[in-house]
């Protein structure tokens, strides 16, 4: 049953000052913050050289990492500063209705989703994108998706329905992405971010196969492990119990070979655990 944070009848105003900031949303502030201090005091070209998303070291290099830590980068003040309130003024009511395991997870899936979509439409490019937006802009999808009717004050003075708030960014990002702007902002990561946020949400329970089938696969796999470690527990203990009948035979521990006493070692390491 849907709750009511989700009906078309919610419209308290989009500002979370109330309780404190979720751990989720807390603990991303503070990892950009602490990498754009970094940038400051580091003050050089090769952490967004080696950390931003250059699509031509992504794919000719195999930097792979940079389609998750571009995230993390960021050109100026005014650019963190804008994206930090985009997350904590629109991340927190998220966070709070899925948990922080799942907010972090569509948080992730949104920014590398974007930096994919970023790598196929621009595969030649040698500007590197850095930023959080295009995590952002799947947050903003979501939240125009599950409050469309959560009003919004644009520059603080204008009230704005969700919904249209979060049209007007994707219309807006979907015309500057077919346009070779000069602005140093990555719209075709924005709009990256609006899509993949949007087909999540949509289409979360028709995928939900693929979480399923993974952890499916993750209990065979320690199924098998299980099974493939109890088999080798239970050819030690018969292997030294082979052992303990030549001691009669050999004359004693000490005339027992190396090997057999490594045996005898390991069953004994063994017992001792289960007894634990």
């Amino acid at each position: 049953m849907r709750s009511e944070r989700y009906t078309e009848t919610w419209n308290r105003p989009s500002w979370p000052i109330y309780g404190g900031i979720p751990p989720a949303v807390r603990n991303l502030l503070i990892a950009n913050g602490i990498v754009f201090l970094l940038q400051l005091i580091i003050r050089s070209d090769w952490l967004v050289y080696y950390f931003g998303l250059t699509p031509t070291l992504v794919h000719q290099k195999f930097y792979l990492w940079q389609l998750g830590t571009y995230m993390f980068l960021h050109g100026d003040f005014l650019h963190i500063l804008f994206n930090m309130f985009t997350l904590w003024m629109f991340g927190q009511d998220l966070e709070r209705d899925w948990g922080s395991r799942y907010f972090y997870k569509f948080y992730f899936i949104c920014g590398i989703g974007a930096g994919f979509f970023t790598l196929a439409l621009t595969w030649n490019s040698a500007a590197a994108t850095i930023g959080a937006s295009g995590a952002l802009f799947g947050i903003l999808a979501a939240f125009g998706l599950l409050y469309p009717n959560r009003i919004i004050y644009l520059w603080f003075l204008v009230p704005v329905k969700a919904r249209y708030l979060v049209l007007f960014f994707g219309f807006l990002a979907l015309l500057a992405s077919f346009q070779h702007t000069s602005d140093g902002i990555g719209h075709v990561t924005h709009l990256g971010g609006l899509l993949v946020g949007w087909v999540y949400i949509k289409r979360g329970r028709s995928l939900k196969w693929i979480t399923d089938f993974g952890r499916s696969l993750r209990y065979k796999l320690k199924e098998r492990k299980y099974y493939r470690e109890e088999a080798q527990k239970r050819a030690l203990l018969a292997s030294a119990d082979e052992v303990l009948d030549r001691i009669k035979e050999v004359g004693g521990y000490d005339k027992l070979s190396r090997r057999d006493k490594k045996i005898l070692e390991k069953a004994s390491e063994l017992l001792g655990k289960r007894e634990d």
